[in-house]
């Protein structure tokens, strides 16, 4: 890559290379929700934690009575910020989201919301319909996720929305490689250079 050269890689999965050597982040897949020259923010989708919705729900007080959700893990989403609630969810498809602290993520047809307004639409029956929810998130600072990409860290591809909403946890990882047309057992810990 070029000196000056800005990729973007907002509505990307990043999938860790075998031998990535930060244990929050083997074997993960991050959705990046954002991506810019101030840095890039985005939230695992493949760790789930020992917490379900509905216990995350009654710790904010909020009733949550939606049985396709109830049982749904809440998710490890990265190291910053881990006492914080992400909802990853489809957009409303309103001009504008409902909700007060809504990232609306270009092309991917997702919205990434901190306030709790989404939480008391989802308790109260409304809201969005297909959600993943984390508690903390990934954040890299300007230039050191285009440093860690150029050391071989991380594959990155389009994201689909199938992988995180319709794909069981355990094989989002295999999923997401499958995008690039690779097989997981194909894949090297040796880091290479051409």
């Amino acid at each position: 890559m070029s000196t000056g050269e800005q990729i973007n890689l907002t509505n990307q999965f990043l999938i860790a290379m075998p031998g990535m050597a930060d244990d929050n982040f083997a074997r993960s897949v991050v959705y990046m929700c954002e991506h810019n020259e101030k840095g890039a923010l985005g939230l695992v989708i493949n760790k789930p934690i020992d917490i379900k919705l509905k216990s995350l729900f009654e710790k904010v007080e909020l009733s949550l009575d939606r049985e396709e959700l109830a049982e749904q893990p809440v998710y490890f989403g990265g190291p910053v910020q881990t006492e914080r609630g992400f909802v990853l969810h489809e957009t409303t498809g309103m001009n504008a989201s409902p909700y007060t602290s809504t990232l609306v993520i270009p092309g991917g047809g997702l919205e990434m919301t901190t306030s709790k307004d989404v939480l008391e639409a989802m308790s109260n029956g409304a809201g969005p319909k297909r959600v993943l929810v984390t508690l903390g998130y990934s954040g890299w600072s300007a230039g050191q996720l285009e440093d860690e990409l150029g050391r071989n860290g991380w594959l990155t591809v389009d994201a689909d929305p199938a992988v995180i909403f319709d794909t069981p946890c355990e094989q989002r990882y295999d999923r997401a490689l499958s995008l690039l047309g690779i097989d997981p057992r194909m894949l090297s810990t040796d880091a290479g250079h051409a």
